[in-house]
């Protein structure tokens, strides 16, 4: 009677750790991804049932929103103390920040394409003229 008590307490906990881990939330589940615990209580039962309830199940309230994939490649974003702009004036001064900055680039940029522009077409008027030159000039061996 004891054996046949505990195979079915084994087997209740089996079959509430498989519903368990399929209706977990992906974003839930702790140390494994979900269909590894899957595996694990599937092709373990005693073994893998009290792993998922150790190790797996989420034991946190289920209040808690689920993770962006922002939040998830970018961490710095959940940092506790991360600045942030709370005043519009503040916001405001960093764009026009931003923007001077970038006008400034722009602006380089232009001198610097402007200047090569001009290197370059000294060359080809340099190449245009040789070529107009009359042969006993350009050659004074012939």
């Amino acid at each position: 009677m004891l054996i046949v008590d505990g195979g079915l307490i084994t087997l209740a906990l089996w079959v509430f750790c498989i519903i368990d881990v399929i209706t977990t939330d992906e974003w839930r589940v702790r140390n494994l991804p979900k269909w590894g615990w899957l595996l694990v209580v599937l092709l373990l039962p005693d073994i893998g049932s009290i792993a998922w309830l150790i190790a797996g199940h989420p034991w946190e309230s289920r209040t808690r929103a689920p993770r962006s994939r922002v939040a998830s490649e970018f961490p710095e974003y959940d940092r506790p103390g991360r600045q942030a702009a709370t005043n519009p004036e503040d916001d405001e001064a960093f764009l026009r920040q931003l923007r001077s900055r970038a006008e400034a680039q722009r602006e380089t940029a232009r001198a610097e394409a402007a200047e090569r522009e001009a290197r370059d077409e000294a060359a080809n008027r340099e190449a245009w003229l040789r070529e107009r030159q009359p042969d006993s000039t350009r050659d004074p061996e012939r």
